[in-house]
This record gives structure tokens, C-alpha cells and sequence, in this order.
């Protein structure tokens, strides 16, 4: 069974059709045998050569036959032991072959059981029901014409159809057990399969969201330091060359907390993911330590949850606001409007649940990075617009700046891809693109009545 291999010991003792995993055999492909059947194949050849000797000695006391039947059972009963050994490989042949010899020798009985056990488990139900009745039809003109003596023969011809129909439903039962085992096989290794699919979706999603989150928490802040850093070497620059006066002792100062805060910013928003990744390592280890394998695998960690009660607040719509802080402290011009009429309702301030505000900070976060990396000094316009009902639309327009360089800060070209995830996610979209003259990014996200809402 996948993920659960047979041992080399369990593989002597089953048949070769389970341990090879391949289907009860129609007739069709070859299974190789196992040592099971290899001492099966013996003790029934023997039994059946024992059963042709015994019932050798009763022939010859039977005057009552004609005398060329006589001389036909004894190798015709022979000739069907030894088709024995190939029964695996063509079960409705030998079994069609032995209609000659069921019909006129009584040497062939040993050997008959294994044949009509034999043609029940490897033929489909259908086939060995046919050959069982072609059998009824050959035997019974014999039993009841020189089977027996006159007295005897009727109880003889019931025998010989017990005697068949034991056999054969004994295959059969045996057939349908073996399908059972089999069928269970299939899909034990399908549910694995979907198991393992799920997992790795899973991860992948897990991965994803942890990409998205460190790509917010520390492009927004990396980008603030290089701005500040480069302010400053751009100054430096300009008094090398007498354009400028240097700065003062007060000025450096200034710049230097701003750096320092931005830093301390980064890392603390840095602890906190991994505070919670951490948190969800140990949530699925067992009580002893080890990784419980599959009890995390139905669920995604959310990077952006409290690290605990001393976890710092989470982004939502009114922090914003600071966001437009930072952003003008550290350069750009930024002009927000804000037009939200329904903020005021609901006793938490607001009727918009915590994940969409997040992702609506989010989106603003991201334009307000991408104008620091690729459109220094140009004004920003930033709009948050929205009502119950209508939807919250995220706009942050920037003009190009034509003939100049960017920043020089490096992307990794996964802020826009990740916030377009976190939007579809959250059953909303993203557009954006360039103008003649500006860039442009507008995120819309649902905002359903009080009520309404399905998500946590």
C-alpha cells in the first residue's frame, strides 16, 4: 500500500495479486507469484494427484463401463492435474479444456475443484457463470447414463452439482474479498495523494502569504532609510561642490533619529512575523516536541495577527494617517483625501472588518513605497473613498518623473503581485498601470453591510 510498503515477509504469505498491487486478474496481465503461491501451486497438485490415484482404483471396479472410457479416464484425469501449473496464466482456458475431461473420466474430480475455484477468481462473473453451466451440460449426461449404478444415480448427479457449486462460490467470495482489498488499496493511496496535494498547496500558501507580509513590513521601512540616507548624501554632496551649507549639529541629529527610528520600526515589525511563525511551529508540535505532521496543514498562518498582549497595534484605516506621516516626514509630498462617511458608524468606529482594513493600508503602503523607488520628489495624491454597501477604493496616483532616476532602491518586484493576491483573497481588485503622465493604483475591496459580513 503507498506509503505503507508491504514487508518482504508479509509478501511471502499473500498472494501475488495483492502484493503486486495489481488488479484480480481477467485473463488479463501476468502477476508474478509469490512464495504463497508457489506452496499453494504444490499442496493442490499433490491433492489433486492423491484424488487421481484414489479414484483410479474405483474406475477399474466399475464393469458397468463401456470399455474405451475405461481406457480414456485414467490420462485425461492426468492431463488435468498437470494443467494445474498454468491455471494463473489462463483460467478460462484450462477450464474450457477440462469440459472434455469432466464429462467422461471420474479421476479428473481432485483436480476439477481447483479449476472451478480458479475460473470464479480470475474470470469476470459473467464468463465463469457460462463455463459453469457448459460443465452442468457435459457432466450430467454422463452421471446420470454410467456415473453410477441405476439405483444410485440421481444422488449422484446432486452430489456432482453441490460438488461444483461449492467450489465455485467459494471462488467467487474470494474474488470479491480480494476486489474489496484492493479497491481499499486504491483508495487509501488516492486519499494519501490528495493528502499530500493539499499539504503542498497549503505550504505554498503559507509561503506566499509570509512572502507578501515581510515585502510590506520591510520595503515600506527599507525604502524610508534609503531616502533619508540618500537626502543626506545628496547634501553632502552638493557642499563638496559649494552649492550648499553643511549641516548643522542640530540637523544631523534630526536625521539621524529619523533613521534610527525607522530602523528600530523595521525591526520590531520584523519580530513580530517571526513571532508568529514561530507561534505556529510550536501550535502544531505535540505535546512532546515533535511536528505533528498534518495538524497545521488545513490552516494558513496569518503573519499580520498580535505576537501576544504585547503585540503592536495591527495596520487598519485609521492608521493611515501616520502612514501619511511617516511618508511627508521623510520627503514626499504626499496630499490625502479622505472621504469615508460611514467611519463615524458602529461602536468600533468603524463597520469594516480588521482584515479589509489592513489590506487597505496595505495598498496605500505599497503606493507610497513604489513613488519613493521610482518617482523621488514627485507629489503623491493619495484617496480613501468608500461606504457601506458600495465598497472602499484605495487610489494613489504619482506623476512620472520624466528624464529623472529612480531612488536606486532595489525591488524584488513582488509588491504589486502580493497585494493583488491579498485583494482577490479578500474578494477584491487591483488596477494599475501608467498614463501619459502618471502612474496610477487603484485597489477596491468589498464592503458589505453590518451583518452581512462572512469573513472573521
Amino acid at each position: 500500500m503507498t506509503g505503507h510498503p508491504v514487508s518482504a515477509f508479509a509478501r511471502r504469505l499473500l498472494p501475488g495479486e495483492l502484493t503486486s498491487g495489481a488488479p484480480v486478474p481477467g485473463g488479463g496481465g501476468r502477476v508474478r507469484r509469490s512464495a504463497r503461491d508457489w506452496v499453494v501451486d504444490v499442496v493442490l497438485f499433490g491433492w489433486a494427484v492423491l484424488c487421481w490415484f484414489a479414484l483410479y482404483d474405483q474406475v477399474a471396479t466399475k464393469t458397468f463401463l463401456p470399455g474405451w472410457l475405461l481406457a480414456l479416464d485414467p490420462p485425461l484425469g492426468a492431463v488435468a492435474c498437470l494443467s494445474l501449473w498454468v491455471r494463473r496464466r489462463w483460467p478460462l482456458g484450462v477450464a474450457l479444456a477440462a469440459v472434455p475431461a469432466a464429462a467422461l473420466t471420474d479421476t479428473v474430480m481432485g483436480a476439477l475443484a481447483v479449476i472451478i475455484f480458479n475460473l470464479a477468481l480470475r474470470t469476470p462473473p459473467r464468463t465463469a457463470g457460462a463455463v459453469l453451466l457448459l460443465h452442468f451440460a457435459a457432466t450430467l449426461p454422463y452421471v446420470l447414463l454410467y456415473g453410477a449404478p441405476h439405483d444410485e444415480r440421481r444422488t449422484v448427479a446432486a452430489f456432482v452439482v453441490v460438488y461444483y457449486l461449492l467450489f465455485f462460490v467459494w471462488g467467487s467470495l474470494t474474488r470479491v474479498r480480494r476486489q474489496l482489498v484492493l479497491k481499499l488499496r486504491e483508495d487509501a493511496a488516492r486519499a494519501q495523494a490528495d493528502h499530500r496535494r493539499r499539504l503542498a498547496d497549503a505550504r505554498r500558501a503559507e509561503r506566499r502569504a509570509i512572502a507578501r507580509e515581510m515585502h510590506d513590513v520591510l520595503a515600506h521601512r527599507v525604502s524610508l532609510l534609503s531616502v533619508h540616507a540618500g537626502a543626506l548624501a545628496y547634501r553632502a554632496q552638493r557642499t563638496a561642490a559649494g552649492e550648499a551649507t553643511p549641516l548643522g549639529d542640530e540637523e544631523i541629529a534630526q536625521s539621524a533619529t529619523v533613521i534610527r527610528d525607522n530602523a528600530h520600526q523595521a525591526l520590531e515589525e520584523l519580530r513580530d512575523v517571526l513571532h508568529v511563525l514561530r507561534e505556529d511551529e510550536d501550535e502544531e508540535a505535540g505535546p512532546d516536541g515533535s511536528r505533528g505532521g498534518t495538524a497545521g496543514a488545513g490552516r494558513r498562518p496569518d503573519p499580520e495577527r498580535g505576537a501576544g498582549d504585547g503585540a503592536r497595534p495591527q495596520p487598519d484605516l485609521e492608521r493611515i494617517g501616520e502612514l501619511v506621516a511617516e511618508a511627508r516626514a521623510a520627503g514626499q509630498r504626499v496630499r490625502f483625501v479622505e472621504r469615508l462617511p460611514e467611519r463615524t458608524e458602529g461602536a468600533d468606529g468603524c463597520p469594516l472588518r480588521p482584515q479589509l482594513q489592513r489590506t487597505a493600508y496595505r495598498a496605500v503602503q505599497e503606493g507610497l513605497t513604489n513613488a519613493r523607488k521610482h518617482a523621488p520628489g514627485q507629489p503623491v495624491e493619495v484617496e480613501l473613498a468608500g461606504a457601506v454597501g458600495e465598497g472602499l477604493t484605495v487610489r494613489v496616483v504619482n506623476p512620472l518623473a520624466a528624464g529623472r532616476e529612480g531612488a536606486g532602491i532595489p525591488g524584488a518586484g513582488a509588491g504589486l503581485t502580493g497585494l493583488r493576491e491579498r485583494l482577490e483573497i479578500e474578494g477584491g481588485s487591483l488596477e494599475y498601470g501608467a498614463s501619459r503622465d502618471a502612474f496610477t493604483l487603484v485597489a477596491r475591496l468589498p464592503w458589505p453591510a453590518r451583518g452581512r459580513e462572512t469573513g472573521p
